[in-house]
């Protein structure tokens, strides 16, 4: 699903942002990243999401060797990974239903599949008497929701998600968490970047905690690390 094989990534400084990783994650897991500020963790996002290139070793994503990819094929690789952000990123002038239409439009889905599919999605994500609402109109917890919705509409392999309780009270971050457990249990692998060190050492899942551009640990069930 993700392997790593001995990446590193410099910066045109010539500082390392991650040294020698080699990972290996597995389809339907569920899986934490965490770390302070400057661990990697973005820099391997982007490095997943093909926005950045490895100065050397070996990157595969759902079966495709990310290395020599064609630039004409990133889009489509891009497709295999739904994203979630901690700031939500709806289109702030359209309501809850085409936010999460607009997915399927950019990829030219037929206009009979997406009457199916967003309803299928706003039912998934307890939103199904909001889809007239406009992002303003919801609170943090239901607009990060219409995100997920978003990102799961196109029914991608692996779901990312970035921060996605980083702007959310305790109540709502907890919700949001066990919406990820739910899409994780229906088969979709899931990738968590959280600082959130309560639900991290609660959830009991695989925890891998970088620090200073290396893999400090990788528990299968594990807790938050902290490095001082």
């Amino acid at each position: 699903m993700i392997v790593l094989e001995d990446v590193s990534k410099s910066y045109s400084t010539g500082a390392p942002a991650i040294k020698n990783i080699s990972l290996k994650i597995d389809e339907g897991e569920f899986v934490f990243i965490v770390g302070n500020s400057g661990s990697g963790k973005s820099t391997l996002i982007k490095l997943l999401l093909k926005e950045l290139e490895p100065t050397s070793g070996k990157i595969y994503v759902n079966g495709r060797f990310l290395n020599n990819i064609k630039k004409r094929k990133v889009a489509e690789h891009r497709r295999g990974i739904g994203v979630v952000f901690q700031d939500f990123r709806l289109l702030k002038d359209r309501n809850v239903y085409d936010n999460i239409a607009f997915a399927q439009r950019v990829v030219e889905t037929p206009k009979k599949v997406i009457k199916k599919r967003v309803p299928a999605m706003l039912s998934l994500v307890g939103l199904s008497e909001k889809y007239r609402s406009f992002p303003k109109e919801l609170s943090g917890g239901e607009q990060q929701r219409v995100a997920l919705a978003r990102a799961l509409v196109n029914n991608p392999p692996i779901l990312l998600a970035d921060e996605p309780t980083g702007n959310l009270d305790p109540k709502n971050s907890w919700e949001i968490m066990k919406l990820l457990e739910e899409i994780n249990k229906r088969g979709t692998t899931v990738l968590v970047v959280t600082h959130n060190r309560e639900i991290v050492d609660a959830m009991n899942k695989r925890v891998i905690t970088m620090h200073k551009g290396v893999i400090l640990s990788d528990e299968k069930k594990g807790e938050y690390i902290y490095e001082g």
